[in-house]
């Protein structure tokens, strides 16, 4: 018997964890890309969006090759193209934003893109533009994550020791024949010295009927939430790391428990009490999931924690 946290057909709740170290784990293009914070508490914030570009990354790395595992929102693509490829293998004409000229072929097209693509499979898609899709609600669904404590972002100047041409370089001989003086070229850069987020997901069977997500989809989700740091590396990241997943698995569809009074079961404390210096390490955190008492129902499993 497959494990309840790979079962498809069971309603999931679940907490996962990540830290970064010296680096920006989600910048924000309206504040010239620091990090983002939640500006009343000053606690880090990652996007859902973030999170999950990190997972269809992964899944387009390791199972991309496969047609049912292509990737709809991926980068340097036109989604109007890859919605009409639904249409062509339909055998009718896209009509813009309205219903497919074959009414009975609406639900065809729709279907083919949830059969064709993880992404829409698992986090849903708006697709009622050119080439009309129709929108598709996934069953698996993120929130924000949250650091659990307040960070203090770093701006840090940087230089580039070249210059772009040699127009940058002119205008430092003073006119005596010295020659140029190539200064490089300044930047910046925002680093978290050390954080310690904190996001939730659920998954719904009853969403995953109508998309087609099956307990195949479920294991490469849980693969790919703990695998896709590991390929998303960059200077500008720092050292990010997976730090661990708490699945609560109802055995009934509807659920045997709310999802927040589980969450409640997954507690955060410092390692040593009364310290004042801000966590610069994971070890620096202790997290407890309280399995003791669990509802009538619900299995809870820990994936990726050591």
């Amino acid at each position: 018997m497959a494990a309840a946290h790979l079962d498809a057909t069971r309603r999931h709740d679940f907490v996962f964890m990540f830290d970064v170290v010296d680096g920006n784990p989600n910048g924000d293009p309206d504040a010239g890309n620091q990090p983002r914070t939640d500006l009343e508490t000053q606690h880090g914030i990652v996007t859902d969006v973030s999170t999950k570009r990190k997972i269809r990354d992964y899944v387009d790395v390791a199972r991309g090759d496969q047609e049912r595992y292509k990737i709809y929102v991926q980068r340097r693509s036109v989604l109007t193209e890859k919605r009409q490829r639904a249409y062509a293998a339909a055998g009718i004409t896209p009509v813009g934003t309205r219903s497919p000229d074959d009414a009975s072929k609406e639900a065809e097209v729709r279907d083919w893109m949830c059969a064709n693509f993880y992404d829409i499979r698992a986090f849903g898609a708006v697709m009622a533009l050119q080439a009309n899709c129709g929108q598709v609600r996934g069953p698996m669904q993120l929130t924000f994550a949250r650091s659990v404590d307040r960070i203090a972002p770093q701006e840090l100047a940087i230089v580039r020791v070249a210059v772009e041409s040699t127009r940058m370089g002119e205008g430092h001989d003073g006119g005596d024949g010295e020659a140029p003086s190539y200064r490089g070229t300044m930047g910046r850069r925002s680093v978290v010295p050390y954080a310690l987020y904190r996001g939730h997901g659920f998954y719904s069977p009853h969403s995953a009927k109508l998309t087609g997500f099956d307990d195949d989809d479920m294991s490469l989700f849980w693969e790919a939430l703990a695998g896709a740091w590991e390929l998303d590396r960059s200077s500008a990241r720092g050292m990010m790391s997976f730090r661990g997943a708490y699945v609560f698995s109802h055995d009934n569809p509807l659920g045997n428990a709310p999802a927040h009074a589980l969450f409640e079961r997954i507690t955060t404390a410092r390692t040593q009490t009364g310290v004042e210096s801000p966590p610069r390490a994971f070890s620096d955190y202790t997290v407890h999931a309280r399995s003791e008492d669990m509802p009538n129902g619900v299995a809870l499993a820990t994936l990726g924690v050591e």
